[in-house]
């Protein structure tokens, strides 16, 4: 990270990376009934899945999301390519988990994103993670006849996702108090 930016970056900003896999099989939750009668809830176990990867700024809100088949090197350097084109300028420092993909030596990282590993075995860390919990709430007792509508379903739930809610769900104290030793970014 003591390397100067890329020519051509005006900004820098932090971005915290995640994937997560959406599916036909139905999430069961809770549900509101009378009481004393069981709710029913309608309910398909299909095994088709689809893989949305994910990067969100606790800086400003930023986020970008790609789906993807499935979840490889080869994806995983799909979704670096098309997300250095989003806010071109912009030098984009990727908090990761140790997934082994993140670490392939196939992976031809962009000048403009620099990578930085979280701690292994530590999901908690990964402020991505709570955007997950936020998204798949919506999922909960429904069921959808085919990936297509799936996936129409996870553009409806990320456009609903506000810069502000971002913001508040993944601006964790501890990125807080790094940018008080390192302020590079306006936390």
């Amino acid at each position: 990270m003591s390397e100067d930016p890329p020519a051509g970056c005006t900004s820098v900003n932090l971005y915290c990376q995640d994937e997560s896999r959406f599916g036909l099989f139905t999430r069961a939750g809770r549900g509101i009934a009378a009481r004393g009668v069981k709710p029913v809830c309608p309910f398909q176990q299909v095994f088709q899945y689809t893989y949305l990867f994910g990067a969100y700024s606790p800086v400003d809100g930023e986020h970008f999301e790609l789906e993807l088949p499935c979840c490889s090197a080869d994806t995983f350097q799909i979704f670096l390519d098309e997300f250095v084109t989003h806010r071109p300028k912009e030098l984009k420092i990727l908090l990761l988990d140790n997934g082994a993909f993140h670490k392939a030596k196939c992976l031809r990282w962009p000048s403009h994103v620099r990578p930085l590993f979280l701690p292994p075995y530590s999901p908690e860390l990964n402020p991505a993670e709570k955007i997950w919990w936020r998204i798949k709430r919506a999922f909960v007792n429904k069921t959808f006849p085919s990936l297509d509508e799936l996936s129409d379903f996870i553009d409806l739930q990320i456009q609903a996702l506000t810069t502000d809610e971002v913001i508040s769900i993944c601006r964790f104290d501890y990125i807080k108090q790094a940018n008080s030793l390192w302020p590079i970014l306006n936390v």
